[in-house]
Formats: structure tokens, C-alpha cells, sequence
């Protein structure tokens, strides 16, 4: 597989209150003190011994530099599916193949503020996904890349260095136990501005 760009002149997609498309809105600018509600994801990778793929973000991202979070997280494209949006990101950040995508938290929303004051405002669904080729994560977007056991990674929610949205998720994610348990979640539950 050849080496994904990362590219900077990505699009959004704006959100209204309901999860409606409102409009797109360049990546990086629309991030700030005060970033409108727009369409994002998250991803659980998992291989063949049930562990997940846990990353840390690159110390210079603008977004929540160096924290420990889940696989791969990403903003889906104007027009682009889910499972589009998840291949794409996995891909380029971390040079694997996401394979038997399942829907698992559609309804998945928060807000966090950083410590630099810049703010995550995002509908979020949540995705597990098997994580299929060699393992080459891109040094823009992830510092590390570590398979953990299920334990580990509830552990990981209780510590400071992990993500807000990782926290967040886990509240709901542990609670059903090993990801390979997760059920699916029907498709009609996602935000009506991105489908499955």
C-alpha cells in the first residue's frame, strides 16, 4: 500500500442542532474557542487476539496534542460515507485496512475544551472495525500506536493522559465488555448527515 498524504485543506461537515447537514467549513480554521457542531468518528480497531489498537496523537497536532486515545478518529467528508470515512482515515494515519466495520455507538456526541482553550464540538459515532495489514502509523497524526488487552484499555479511561472522547466512550463502551461483544447498532440512528 502506498503512503497516504495527509492533507491539509480538508472539509467539515456543519451540523445544526438535529445532526442536519448545515454547510462545510475548512478543517483546521473552523477549529477554535468556539467550533460549531460538526460531523466527526471514532474507531476501535481490533486484531485476531481481541486487542485494540490504542494510539497516542502526535505531540504537534492542534487538537489535543500527545494524549492516549482510541485507534483512529477522523472527520467524514462532504458526500462521503461512514465506513468511507473510517477506511480513509485508517489508511492514512495508521497504514492498515479496516475490515468488518461495525456501527456500535451512532448517537455518540461531546464537546471538550484543550488546554490551549481550543474546543472539540462533534456528533461522533463510534465504530469497531478489524484492523488488517502492517502497522505504519503516520508521524503527523500519531506519536504511538500499541495493542492493549480489553483490561488495559478500561484502565486507560481512568487516566489523565487519556482523551476526553475516550473517556466519554468508555462510559458507554465498557459496560458491554470485550469489543468482540459490542452489538451493532442499527444505521438509522446516525445524525441525518452522514449514512452508513
Amino acid at each position: 500500500m502506498s503512503e497516504q498524504r495527509v492533507t491539509t485543506d480538508e472539509l467539515i461537515v456543519l451540523l445544526d442542532a438535529e445532526g442536519r447537514a448545515a454547510g462545510t467549513a475548512p478543517k483546521a480554521p473552523s477549529h477554535h474557542e468556539s467550533t460549531p457542531l460538526h460531523l466527526a468518528f471514532s474507531c476501535y480497531l481490533t486484531d485476531d487476539a481481541g486487542r485494540v489498537l490504542i494510539t497516542q496523537r502526535a505531540h504537534g497536532k492542534a487538537s489535543f496534542p500527545s494524549v492516549w486515545t482510541n485507534s483512529c478518529c477522523g472527520h467524514p467528508a462532504p458526500g462521503e460515507s461512514l465506513r468511507e470515512a473510517v477506511s480513509r482515515r485508517v489508511a492514512t494515519e495508521l497504514g492498515l485496512r479496516a475490515e468488518a466495520l461495525t456501527l456500535v455507538l451512532p448517537e455518540f456526541r461531546y464537546r471538550a475544551t484543550a488546554a490551549s482553550g481550543l474546543v472539540e464540538n462533534e456528533l461522533c459515532p463510534v465504530v469497531r472495525a478489524a484492523a488488517a495489514g502492517e502497522l505504519r502509523p503516520h508521524p503527523e497524526e500519531v506519536a504511538t500506536a500499541e495493542w492493549r488487552d480489553w483490561d488495559a484499555c478500561v484502565k486507560l479511561a481512568d487516566h489523565p493522559s487519556a482523551s476526553p472522547w475516550f473517556r466519554s466512550q468508555m462510559e458507554w463502551l465498557a459496560p458491554l465488555g470485550a469489543p468482540a461483544t459490542w452489538p451493532a447498532a442499527p444505521p438509522e440512528l446516525l445524525p441525518p448527515a452522514i449514512t452508513w
